[in-house]
C-alpha cells in the first residue's frame, strides 16, 4: 500500500528540493492512457504554472478553509470522505456561503449518515434548501448512501484511501450524480492527490490567460491542465486561481456581485500572463 505523503507548503523564491522517485501508477493524468484533449497547445508550461502560483500566493496566500487540507493525513482526525464528497455535492451551483450552510444544516438535522439514508427525501431537501437545487442534491445524496449500502454495508468511503487515483475515479463513477469535478475535489481535498479540478472560476481564468483553447469546454480543460501543470504545484495553484476568481471583478462573469477584498480591483496581475 502507498503512504500518502505530506503536501509541502511551497515558498516563492525558496530552492525547491529534488522529488524522490515516485512508483509509476496508472493515473490517467499522469501517464497518458487519458490522452490530452489538445496536444499541441503548449501551454501553460512549468515555469508560467510557477510563477502564476507565486503572484497569486504574494497577492492573497492560501485561504486558511482551503490549507487546513493540505496536511489533513497527518492530521489526528481528517475530514471523513464521506463529509467531504457530499460537501462538494452541495456546492455545485451555489455560493460557497450557502453550501456552507447547507452543509451544516444537514449534519444538524440528521446526526449520523444512517439518519440521512432514513428521512423521508422531503426532509432532506428542507434541510439543505438554503444551497439550491436540494430535490437534485437531495437524491444525489441518497444515492450514494444507497449504493454504499448495497456494495459496502456501510456509509463509509475511507477505503477509497487505500486505492490509486485510477481505481478512486473508478469507485466514484459508480455513484450515480457524481461528475469528474466533484471526483477531482475529493482526490484533491481529501485524499492528498495530485489532481487539478476546474471549476467555473478556473475555467474562466485558464481561458483568459490562454492556458487551453478558445473552443475548450470544462471536462477537456480538466484534462489539459492536467497534463501540463507540474503535480507539485496542483494544490496550490488551484486553491490560489480558485481564490483569485472569487475575489477578482476582472476574472468573474459575476462582476457586480463582487465585496471590496483583497486584489479586487481595477488591476489583475494576471492580465500580465495573457498572450495573444
Amino acid at each position: 500500500m502507498e503512504r500518502k505523503r505530506k503536501r509541502k507548503q511551497l515558498v516563492p523564491g525558496a530552492e525547491e528540493p529534488k522529488p524522490k522517485p515516485k512508483p509509476v501508477r496508472s493515473d490517467p493524468t499522469r501517464t497518458g492512457t487519458v490522452k490530452d484533449p489538445f496536444p499541441s497547445h503548449a501551454r501553460p508550461t512549468p515555469q508560467e504554472c510557477e510563477a502564476v502560483r507565486d503572484t497569486l500566493l504574494a497577492l492573497h496566500g492560501i485561504p486558511p478553509e482551503l490549507a487546513k487540507y493540505r496536511d489533513a493525513v497527518q492530521s489526528e482526525s481528517p475530514e471523513p470522505v464521506l463529509d467531504g464528497l457530499v460537501r462538494t455535492v452541495l456546492s455545485q451551483n451555489t455560493t460557497e456561503t450557502n453550501s456552507q450552510k447547507a452543509f451544516a444544516s444537514l449534519k444538524t438535522s440528521f446526526p449520523t449518515w444512517e439518519h440521512v439514508f432514513g428521512a423521508e427525501s422531503k426532509d432532506l431537501e428542507n434541510a439543505i434548501r438554503c444551497g439550491g437545487l436540494a430535490p437534485t442534491k437531495a437524491s444525489c445524496i441518497k444515492n450514494v448512501l444507497r449504493c454504499l449500502r448495497e456494495r459496502k454495508g456501510q456509509f463509509c468511503l475511507e477505503y477509497l484511501r487505500d486505492l490509486s487515483v485510477d481505481e478512486v475515479k473508478a469507485e466514484l463513477s459508480l455513484f450515480k450524480g457524481i461528475g469528474p469535478k466533484t471526483v477531482a475535489c475529493v482526490l484533491m481535498f481529501n485524499l492528498q492527490q495530485d489532481d487539478f479540478p476546474v471549476d467555473t472560476h478556473i475555467f474562466e481564468i485558464a481561458k483568459t490567460m490562454g492556458w487551453v483553447p478558445a473552443v475548450a469546454d470544462r471536462n477537456k480543460s480538466y484534462l489539459h491542465l492536467n497534463q501540463r501543470i507540474p503535480n507539485e504545484l496542483k494544490f496550490d495553484l488551484n486553491c490560489l486561481m480558485y481564490t483569485h476568481g472569487k475575489l477578482c471583478r476582472q476574472c468573474s462573469s459575476k462582476k457586480g456581485n463582487q465585496k471590496g477584498g483583497k486584489g479586487n480591483d481595477e488591476s489583475c496581475p494576471l492580465l500580465n500572463y495573457c498572450k495573444e
